[in-house]
């Protein structure tokens, strides 16, 4: 059978092609002239987890070819390539590299998909734009507030395509219940339920280590301060501690209260408040397990994230969703559909994809990513409105770092609704920006 995807046969596969998508920034635009022969080549930075999933959605697909396969891991390189070459869309070898910077060089490289981890996405990102180059960036956008601000910036001055990998964005059910929302099928919406609910173990207390001879440690650590290498770190637990990663409301509560704000029609917050901490292990994780935030926006509505890294008994039947609560009705929606209830809370409308989508692995290649990644392609070859441009995904994100902010400072946070910054706080605003180590400061 073969692993070759075109727009046509997935469009067909996945029933896309009758829903009228185009009520909200329209998925699948028409293909320039000379489409059929035309390639979106990208380089591909990161390449365990995440980066292993984009790599084979991006790889069967037809309109891409991927020239570069970027990681510090060696082993990760060779997993990159075996992925690649199996998919009969790929004509050639991609070449395998340690440092991305090389695949900027390269002129016909037309975009950098970054799955690196958090510290590298805008400081990546903004070397990427910088050289000519679009850019496909997963959550979060940016490892803190300024550098989302940078980031947004720099998509402005440089004037590239710049994806954030909040796929439920593209997800055709998710786009429909938005427009339902939208005319009303729940009255006036005003408040926003996510969550994420798993059940990680413990990382432990990890001991300094040698660095292993398949690791380019200093340049995993790029932009970052210096540490000594531990054995507990590389290659996931990195999400756990402050200097490279943003805890489980900036790793997986991206996604849910993107889903909220989309819903709600909301941009910057006026108050912030987060409360919780790490209840399950003593270990070297450094977020939190257990975290509960809330957003306050003007015209009385408000978001909230339950987050429960280590105890995963699901809401409303799942261990990830959002629910939007209007005055007349209820809308839930997660990766594989929606549910819309009456103010009697009478289910009365469910709308699911012919095929389910990933929600609770590590990796989550499907068919949102492929959809994503088909409007990031219409978006550089035929100017198409992206369905997750960075200001948008910048505002959710900085939702996610204002509450990792607010459970630190251990208090409210009053926000201008205009910029959603944090206003007569000085000791959460230095939590604004971060050290840089020396000569990686990134700059627009």
């Amino acid at each position: 059978m073969s692993n070759k995807l075109n727009r046509r046969d997935f469009m067909k596969s996945t029933g896309v092609a009758g829903l009228g998508l185009g009520l909200v920034g329209g998925v699948f635009p028409a293909f320039g002239k000379n489409a059929p022969n035309e390639k979106v080549v990208v380089a591909v930075m990161g390449l365990n987890g995440r980066g292993g999933g984009l790599t084979n959605e991006i790889a069967r697909m037809d309109g891409y070819e991927i020239a570069y396969i970027c990681d510090v891991d060696e082993r990760a390189v060779e997993k990159g390539i075996e992925i690649t070459m199996k998919h009969q869309n790929q004509k050639k070898k991609p070449k395998g590299i340690k440092d991305f910077r090389k695949a900027l060089d390269d002129k016909d490289v037309d975009a950098i998909v970054i799955a690196a981890p958090d510290h590298w996405h805008t400081p990546a990102s903004i070397m990427a734009l910088q050289a000519g180059k679009h850019v496909y960036v997963e959550k979060p956008c940016g490892h803190n507030p300024k550098e989302g601000e940078m980031l947004v910036d720099a998509q402005k001055k440089y004037g590239k395509i710049v994806q954030m990998g909040n796929q439920q964005r593209s997800a055709e059910e998710s786009i429909e219940a938005i427009n339902e929302i939208r005319k009303g099928v729940i009255g006036t919406p005003y408040f926003g339920k996510a969550w994420y609910a798993n059940t990680r173990g413990p990382i432990g207390n990890g001991n300094s280590a040698p660095i292993p001879e398949w690791l380019d440690y200093e340049l995993w650590q790029g932009p970052a301060p210096r540490e000594d290498y531990q054995d507990n770190l590389i290659h996931y637990n990195w999400h756990w501690f402050k200097k490279w990663g943003t805890g489980e409301i900036c790793n997986n509560g991206t996604h849910e209260i993107d889903i909220c704000r989309w819903a709600l029609g909301v941009d910057y917050p006026v108050r912030v408040s987060s409360n919780g901490g790490r209840y399950h292990y003593e270990d070297d994780w450094e977020f939190y397990d257990t975290q509960i935030a809330n957003f306050d926006f003007e015209d009385n509505k408000t978001i909230t994230w339950e987050g429960r890294s280590c105890n995963g008994r699901p809401v409303e039947g799942r261990g990830r969703g959002s629910a939007i609560y209007g005055t007349e009705g209820t809308m839930i929606i997660d990766r594989n559909g929606y549910e819309l209830y009456d103010k009697d809370n009478k289910l009365v409308k469910t709308v699911t994809p012919e095929t389910k989508n990933a929600t609770m692995d590590t990796v989550g290649g499907d068919r949102l990513t492929a959809l994503h990644f088909m409007n990031f392609q219409d978006a550089i070859r035929t100017g198409a409105s992206q369905n997750s441009p960075i200001d948008e995904g910048h505002k959710s994100v900085l939702l996610c770092h204002l509450g990792n902010i607010a459970q630190e400072v251990g208090e409210s946070l009053t926000i201008n609704p205009k910029n959603g910054h944090i206003e007569n706080n000085k000791e959460a605003m230095k939590m604004w920006g971060r050290e840089y180590a020396p000569g990686w400061e990134p700059s627009v």
